[in-house]
């Protein structure tokens, strides 16, 4: 985190937000005193939809059956 008066950030703007654009957060002072925070923004996450793939995806009726003797043999590496 750097920290920069305000006259420094008018000029140095620019510069200021591609530091922050790549993680670095800045502190603007006035007088000394923090003032602002100049930060990276954060990529919004899509929302969930629940039912978006209704209809779409079918379980067999036997998905959770137990595997057959010769596949967990080779799970087990026998």
């Amino acid at each position: 985190m750097s920290t920069v008066n305000i006259h420094e950030a008018k000029t140095h703007f620019s510069r200021l937000v591609d530091a922050a654009a790549s993680g670095e957060e800045i502190v603007i002072a006035r007088a000394g005193k923090p003032a602002a925070r100049l930060v990276p923004i954060e990529p919004v996450k899509p929302k969930r939809r629940f039912g978006g793939m209704k209809g779409k995806i079918q379980i067999a009726d036997d998905f959770d059956a137990p595997l057959p003797d010769d596949v967990i043999a080779d799970f087990e590496g026998r």
